[in-house]
């Protein structure tokens, strides 16, 4: 990240739930002042105001998709943007107070979205169990450790924080599992491409246009550049008007997007450009071979080109 690296963090609390662990993942943020706040909004106004320099808050989840709240809020109020993502797995744990057989188990704390997430196991290892909803993972280990529950679906972080035990780890009807989270700045001076970077955008495009979100679409396909994700959201304004964001693979430094942007700017009814930053990779893959005529350099030599045809240097 450019310039000073943040020292105060804020993140969607409380403490003790997948958020924290994935913001303590950061060097930074672990050696930093890490504060939860109580909603995604409220950590984003955070940084805003100037009380915190980088909120980190959940994006999307394989299991669950996008989480609506984050991205509303990324096209309203001043702009924030991404200088990082982090990616963990999901993995749930069921744990109690002291050790305790699971067929002694009748009620078990959990959010709705770890209920939902691990369904299928909770029906096959605790058919007779009540599932009571709680706020947050967190609320979960609190309920388990103060004996309003019989155990709890809590994050792993939450275990030794309330001196549980653990009676199940990797609690999930999905074993890859995973969520995206992002760590959101006040706008600043972008990175330098890493070679495998993300591009974060939300776009509005005219809702009487025809063709307009293929236009779109075709601003990015025509350069080589992949969409790995488009997501659409209600502007709030009028029926029928969305704004959809857009993860492309590149960098803005890069000639390809940088082409890219400029043709959305001219079609687009507005272009909020959400970050540039290295992709954040769970397992080590190996790079994608470079398509030919799309290069940095490609560019380079066709706009060359270009210069010398308009000067009469015809060849």
């Amino acid at each position: 990240m450019p310039g000073t690296p943040p020292t105060r963090f804020v993140y969607l609390g409380p403490e003790g739930t997948f958020t924290e662990a994935a913001l303590r993942t950061l060097p930074a943020a672990e050696h930093g002042v890490r504060t939860p706040a109580r909603s995604v909004p409220e950590a984003l106004e955070a940084v805003r105001a100037g009380e915190a320099d980088a909120a980190l808050v959940p994006v999307e989840n394989s299991v669950g998709g996008a989480v609506p709240v984050t991205l509303d809020e990324l096209v309203t109020g001043s702009p924030l943007v991404i200088t990082r993502e982090v990616v963990i797995p999901v993995e749930f744990v069921l744990a109690a107070r002291e050790l305790t057989p699971l067929a002694r188990i009748r009620t078990v704390a959990a959010h709705p979205q770890a209920s939902a997430q691990c369904r299928n196991w909770l029906l096959a290892h605790l058919p007779d169990a009540v599932v009571v909803d709680m706020l947050s993972n967190a609320a979960s280990a609190i309920s388990a450790a103060a004996g309003e529950c019989d155990a709890a679906l809590c994050a792993p972080i939450g275990v030794p924080r309330n001196r549980l035990t653990v009676l199940a780890e990797k609690v999930a009807d999905h074993a890859d599992a995973v969520t995206r989270f992002a760590l959101l700045t006040r706008p600043g001076p972008v990175g330098e491409p890493t070679g495998d970077d993300v591009t974060s955008l939300a776009v509005s495009i005219r809702h009487d246009q025809v063709g307009a979100l293929l236009a779109v679409l075709t601003e990015l396909s025509v350069r080589g550049i992949n969409l790995s994700r488009i997501e659409s959201r209600p502007t709030g304004e009028q029926l029928g008007t969305y704004f959809f964001f857009l993860d492309c693979t590149g960098h803005v430094a890069e000639t390809r997007m940088g082409e890219a942007l400029q043709g959305l700017r001219r079609i687009c009814a507005e272009v909020r450009f959400l970050g540039s930053y290295p992709r954040h990779r769970l397992v080590r893959e190996e790079p994608q071979p470079s398509v030919p005529g799309l290069s940095d350099a490609d560019f380079a030599d066709s706009a060359a080109w270009l210069t010398r045809l308009r000067a009469g240097e015809i060849a």
